[in-house]
């Protein structure tokens, strides 16, 4: 307990500035519950968990709770699906349609899964309108971005496909597979690795789970009949309604659905491990996640510059984010990894051995984040 902030946990000493950094987001950059991990060279040096996960103030974040972490888990969607490359169930080059023969319409039939992960397929949003809830409906949403067609050429620009990565690149793993992707994550990746990690949460877990404190105000659509361009920014969003998870994030039926983009659950440590097997070449502790070269594949820049989603620089590799100017993973180049809504995080820098994720039950800044920025300089004061 530190000046009525509940924080638990273990910091080696040498690693000090990280626990600091994190008692300052909640003294100083308005935290209300989250926690923090960080691996080096394989070992778990710092593991905090701090503040409250309920809106009322009442019950404390502990080790074991867990939260949704965002688009963090669209890097955990890459990896099942590059499991699935490694094997040739999928080809990053091969047409979509090749497993998946309704894809091929309106455009779309040179799409592969190449342009799927790397933000390039032109699939941002869906144009149909959906009814709220139809984001829990496997089918119906495959079914709609089958039938879709592309906002831009795909692989002539790149925008970040918010929630639909997620559905496109799941449909080809089930359909590759036989299996769902949440599946293959827990039997093939989270499981041997001891990952609290989760993309659809058995109910039996749900009592782990911090409430997200979703924004009371939502925006509201524009009125009239949008442009085309705007019609594609909202419907990324907001088609269906609940799609970023607007009204659902706290209930039940969020929770247990797969939305691979949008609705992982973990814990900061569990998501720290997933990244220490890919500081360490895709293995540690004898379970291989990744092939050494394809993981080099996946951490190539494949897509950079103006994102037509974001209407800012972005720059992906096959699922990951890479660093850029405006938005570090620390000082080195090679690190990679993801963001997700609120400032969560999970990286790896390989050449610092340093596997990181933080986790927050709060909607804060995306882009620019104080509290995860915070805690990564102070990685990097510790390391010297």
């Amino acid at each position: 307990m530190t000046d009525e902030i509940p924080i638990g946990g273990i910091c080696d000493p040498r690693f000090a500035p990280v626990r600091e950094a994190f008692i300052g987001n909640f003294r100083e950059r308005g935290e209300p519950g989250g926690a923090v991990a960080l691996m080096v060279d394989g070992r778990l040096v710092c593991d905090l968990w701090g503040g409250f996960r309920d809106a009322a103030r009442e019950s404390p974040w502990a080790r074991e709770t867990l939260v949704n972490f965002f688009s963090v888990g669209k890097a955990f969607t890459a990896l099942v699906a590059l499991r699935l490359v490694e094997r040739g169930a999928l080809d990053l080059d091969a047409p979509a349609a090749t497993l998946w023969p309704e894809f091929a319409v309106a455009g779309k039939e040179r799409v592969t899964l190449r342009h799927i992960l790397s933000h390039q397929a032109g699939l941002p949003a869906i144009r149909e309108d959906l009814p709220d809830g139809a984001m829990f409906d496997w089918p119906r949403m495959t079914a709609a971005l089958a039938a879709q067609k592309p906002w831009w050429e795909p692989g002539a620009a790149h925008g970040y496909h918010v929630n639909t990565f997620g559905y496109l690149a799941g449909e080809l793993v089930r359909r590759a597979s036989g299996r769902t992707l949440g599946h293959i994550l827990r039997d093939e990746v989270a499981g041997p690795l001891g990952a609290d990690v989760h993309i659809g949460l058995p109910q039996a877990e749900h009592s782990r789970c911090a409430e997200f404190l979703w924004p009371s105000i939502l925006p509201e659509r524009p009125p009239g009949e949008l442009p085309d361009d705007a019609l594609m920014k909202w419907n990324t969003y907001w088609n269906p309604p609940g799609i970023s998870g607007a009204g659902w994030v706290n209930s039940p039926e969020w929770r247990m659905a797969e939305i691979p983009s949008t609705n992982g659950h973990g814990t900061a440590r569990g998501i720290a491990r997933i990244y220490a097997a890919l500081a360490n070449g895709g293995a540690i502790d004898g379970v291989e996640i990744l092939s050494g070269d394809m993981l080099a594949e996946a951490t190539t820049e494949q897509s950079f510059g103006p994102d037509r989603i974001l209407g800012r620089e972005s720059r992906f590799a096959l699922g990951f984010q890479l660093p850029q100017a405006e938005r570090r993973l620390g000082p080195n180049d090679h690190a990679f990894g993801h963001f997700g809504a609120g400032g969560s995080l999970g990286f790896c820098d390989p050449a610092a051995r340093v596997a990181f994720a933080y986790v927050t039950n709060d909607m804060g800044p995306r882009w620019q984040n104080a509290r995860n920025k915070a805690l990564i300089a102070a990685i990097y004061e510790s390391l010297g």
